[in-house]
């Protein structure tokens, strides 16, 4: 018995050693860079910009693939920190800056389908089949998919109003004096 336990232990400390070895010498170097591009993204994994995920998208702005004005869930603020670490100018010209919006069923038009239930990548549209559906409005990152796979046209993007929780006064400027 004591025999099986030691030899066990033997090859897990064996077994261990060559792993940290392995992972030591085939690690593969990440771009700070690309960390560094993600850090400065939201995070939505939404995929409006045209990528999978944010990562994907840091990956493209690190090699000088993709635009900086792609993200639309980071606004403005997001594209602007973004062309002033990679020194590229920005052109926003094209882009509107909207508030936070979120989705809403319009539940006289909702057939429950469940195209935009399945579409959703943080489960915030409730519903079940052939009964209506509701959104989860802080759940919602305003990605805008459900909305294009509603047949009905039952989904609109509608702007976020603000609540006690989420209103915002601007700092006023510096004082000067004369």
């Amino acid at each position: 018995m004591l025999i099986a336990v030691g030899g066990l232990a033997a090859m897990g400390v064996t077994l261990g050693a060559l792993l940290g070895v392995a992972a030591r010498y085939l690690a593969v170097e990440a771009d700070p860079l690309e960390a560094e591009l993600q850090a400065m993204l939201p995070g939505s994994q939404c995929g409006q910009c045209g990528f999978v995920g944010c990562q994907q998208f840091a990956a493209a702005l690190a090699e000088g693939h993709a635009s900086v004005a792609a993200c639309i869930p980071g606004g403005h603020a997001t594209a602007e920190a973004l062309a002033k670490r990679l020194g590229v100018s920005l052109d926003a010209s094209d882009h509107v800056e909207t508030g936070p919006t979120v989705a809403f069923v319009n539940e006289d038009l909702c057939i429950g389908c469940l195209r935009c239930f399945n579409e959703c990548g943080t489960d915030a549209i409730v519903g079940a089949a052939k009964q209506v559906h509701t959104v989860i409005a802080d759940v919602c990152h305003a990605c805008g998919k459900c909305v294009k796979t509603c047949p009905t046209e039952a989904i609109e993007m509608r702007p976020v109003l603000p609540t006690l929780a989420t209103w915002h006064w601007d700092k006023p400027g510096a004082l000067t004096t004369h």
